[in-house]
């Protein structure tokens, strides 16, 4: 991660360098970010519940080897956050922050991997720590990488690759790690793995041209890491055949890249208008950073930012399938061009006046939401960020030369009260809230019975809950099987135009009822 570890003084006393000893204080300053309350917030829906119900079926089966949901084969992604979820489940228990606990502190990994990579392509400490400063500050970043999803360890794997490969050509056996990273890569995102591939491949070619092709622990690294990919692969295609083929690589693979799945269509500029909604105030200094870097084309920084943003972006830009979490693995890219840019020019007057304005804007905005919704802590958060964005606009004004650890300094204190809140995690407020209904579901409902619900789309959050899994179903389907005896969670306004029924019991927002036969 960072360059060796200790040397010796003519005293005798080991002295841990200086990019160690940032790296140390880098990661605990992150670990404490994404570590504050992290099991508060219920698990939301999609991966988190999807990936939650597919760990805690490893530990009460004993299988980790072929992945289970409710009973059939899990043909989505591949294992390795899974195993890491699983082994907390088997240490601490089932819960919010086990699931989310070993994924966040491997995510965290990545921002002093990020400074590591960031000393070797500036060469200086200086930029390497703004990229590392700004990666950490960045909103999508801290909220994916607390989340328990895939994306966040992916980055981390990513920069561990880049980083073994730099390093590579001081300290040759530090290629081992290129092909292990792939490895775990694959083992994450499955084919992901190409396109992250694709970008070290190129960066690593461009700057250390054939080098790396005749260092045998590359080749040594690869077998080492391509191994328990292929023989989990081949396990899997040997129990299920053509079925996995089909769920795995056609359905949930190459046709994300192709065709648009379940209605996740998006213009090209998709990914864009995600930068400009939740990169602030970083983003104003990223154009600049691409036009440095593209000046600055032949040093080793400025290749791995246009060569990485322009593969990336690009290629996430052109799939069918387009959602928010595809963009994390361009952050560290990112980070990267705004920590030259930060280093090597003075920012524009300009850049006074956009932090002015949001030191202006967040506390009337978040006063205002706070008290009309009696939500203090929002108040709290708004004070913080106008605080510290007022502040770093006042030095910048001034030109002192440390504005930018005053605006570091502010987001972490944000992002520290936004995490510490229920904020944070807001597509919980999208549809019902799933605890209290998975409460009364537990209790009133036999462990063996199913259960149906009327709502327009199942929930994995929910189904992680109650542990069974509850399938979406209204109208006539619903009907057809009235005679059935079902349990159903049904919508209050739902209710007058079913058949007769027996209610159970009922929640703020759901009411569980049963078929009555005739």
């Amino acid at each position: 991660m960072v360059d060796s570890v200790n040397k010796s003084l003519p005293s005798g006393r080991p002295v841990i360098n200086t990019a160690t000893l940032d790296g140390v204080w880098l990661l605990l300053i992150t670990w404490g970010l994404y570590l504050w309350r992290l099991g508060a917030a219920p698990l939301r829906d999609w991966d988190e519940g999807t990936i939650a119900s597919v760990a805690r079926g490893m530990v009460t089966s004993g299988d980790w080897i072929y992945p289970t949901l409710y009973g059939g084969p899990y043909l989505n992604k591949p294992p390795l956050v899974e195993w890491l979820m699983a082994a907390g489940y088997g240490v601490a228990g089932v819960s919010e922050w086990t699931s989310r606990l070993l994924p966040a502190m491997v995510s965290g990994l990545a921002i002093p991997l990020l400074y590591g990579v960031g000393r070797e392509v500036f060469g200086q400490r200086r930029p390497a720590l703004l990229a590392a400063g700004v990666f950490l500050t960045l909103l999508p970043v801290v909220r994916h990488s607390r989340l328990a999803m895939r994306d966040g360890v992916a980055v981390t794997l990513f920069l561990l690759l880049l980083l073994c490969g730099l390093k590579a050509r001081k300290q040759p056996i530090y290629a081992l790690g290129i092909g292990v990273s792939l490895g775990l890569i694959a083992l994450t995102k499955g084919i992901l793995v190409l396109l992250l591939g694709l970008i070290a491949g190129v960066f690593l070619g461009v700057s250390q041209g054939r080098y790396l092709l005749r260092n045998r622990y590359v080749w040594l690294g690869l077998v080492l890491g391509s191994l328990p990919v292929v023989l989990w692969y081949g396990a899997q295609i040997l129990r299920y055949g053509e079925v996995y083929w089909q769920g795995h690589f056609v359905s949930q693979s190459f046709e994300r890249v192709t065709s648009a799945i379940e209605d996740h269509q998006q213009p090209p500029w998709y990914y864009c208008l995600e930068l400009l909604k939740y990169s602030w105030p970083w983003l104003m200094f990223w154009p600049g950073g691409l036009l440095l870097a593209w000046r600055q084309r032949q040093r080793p920084w400025g290749q791995l930012v246009l060569v990485g943003t322009g593969i990336y972006l690009g290629a996430i830009s052109l799939m069918g399938t387009k959602l928010p979490w595809y963009i994390v693995p361009l952050y560290p890219l990112v980070a990267l061009a705004i920590g030259g840019y930060l280093h090597r020019q003075r920012p524009p007057r300009w850049a006074v006046g956009i932090l002015g304005l949001i030191a202006i804007a967040a506390p009337i905005g978040g006063i205002y939401l706070g008290l009309q919704d009696q939500q203090p802590t929002l108040i709290a958060i708004a004070i913080v960020l106008g605080s510290g964005t007022g502040w770093t606009a006042w030095r910048l004004w001034q030109r002192q030369t440390r504005w930018c650890l005053t605006l570091m300094a502010g987001l972490y204190l944000t992002l520290l009260l936004l995490m510490g809140s229920d904020f944070w995690l807001w597509e919980l407020n999208e549809a019902y809230a799933v605890k209290p209904v998975a409460a009364m579901l537990n209790q009133q409902v036999p462990a063996e019975a199913e259960v149906v619900t009327t709502f327009s789309y199942g929930r994995p959050s929910l189904n992680f809950y109650c542990d069974r899994y509850i399938a979406p179903l209204s109208g006539p389907p619903l009907l057809d099987r009235w005679q059935e005896n079902l349990y159903v969670l049904a919508e209050a306004h739902h209710l007058p135009d079913l058949p007769p029924y027996r209610e159970i019991d009922r929640t703020e927002d759901m009411v569980l009822i049963q078929t009555l036969t005739q």
